[in-house]
């Protein structure tokens, strides 16, 4: 991806949480100035990976295959003492946007359609060596609810409601076709998405990108950028 769809796209992304009236902590808006001179005051921010994150999985295709994310809370596997003991996120999908197929070996977490178009996901279970079952039913929680599905069918999620998923479901969600953008939040056990998450195709987690304009925020796998 190029600088300058990164900066649009985040542009777009604060857009759209202040039109449902979403805050994010005081550092979501940091210029780069502001970023360097509190740089050392971040030191949990860089471990726990808070703050934006936008990817086209190396698809080439975000518009289609990708998402804008924020990371609120986070905490580090194996060290209680930093962070948040849970992690949060935003998600944010254009219309008909959507995630690539993938599972948690791990984490639980509870998604959350907390704005805009309808949520909908597709539900997998996992084969015995690693690949995606696209033939037995899958069941699962929504708000405290058990449904079961086809592997593959379409479960739509409207505004305030929820889906639970649990480790060894595969999964992929996004924004209804006709049902505008979206945002989803996420809550769930510690993050960490350089080890948590198994696609069903090779991708690339974090995307590539080709500097042709200065950066409006860093992504929060980038704050290296602040020691130059």
């Amino acid at each position: 991806m190029k600088r300058s769809e990164v900066n649009a796209n985040l542009r777009w992304a604060v857009e759209l949480l202040d039109r449902y009236q979403f805050k994010l902590p005081r550092f979501a808006y940091w210029s780069m100035a502001e970023w360097k001179e509190n740089r050392e005051k971040i030191d949990t921010l860089r471990t726990v990976m808070q703050g934006w994150d936008i990817t086209d999985f190396g698809s080439g295709k975000f518009d289609e295959i990708g998402a804008v994310l924020y990371t609120v809370r986070n905490g580090k596997l194996g060290q209680p003492g930093v962070g948040s003991p849970y992690a949060e996120k935003y998600l944010l999908f254009k219309e008909e946007q959507r995630l690539p197929i993938h599972y948690h070996a791990s984490k639980t977490e509870d998604i959350i359609n907390r704005g805009g178009g309808v949520m909908s996901i597709r539900l997998y279970n996992r084969l015995p060596d690693g690949g995606v079952d696209y033939e037995s039913d899958v069941t699962f929680s929504s708000d405290g609810l058990f449904y079961t599905v086809k592997a593959g069918e379409e479960f739509d999620i409207t505004t305030g409601n929820s889906i639970r998923l649990t480790p060894f479901v595969y999964h992929t969600f996004g924004a209804k076709a006709g049902s505008g953008p979206l945002i989803v939040g996420e809550v769930s056990a510690v993050n960490d998405d350089n080890t948590v998450n198994y696609f069903a195709e090779p991708v690339s987690r974090f995307a590539d990108i080709e500097e042709d304009e200065p950066v409006l925020y860093p992504l929060c796998n980038e704050y290296h950028i602040l020691d130059r």
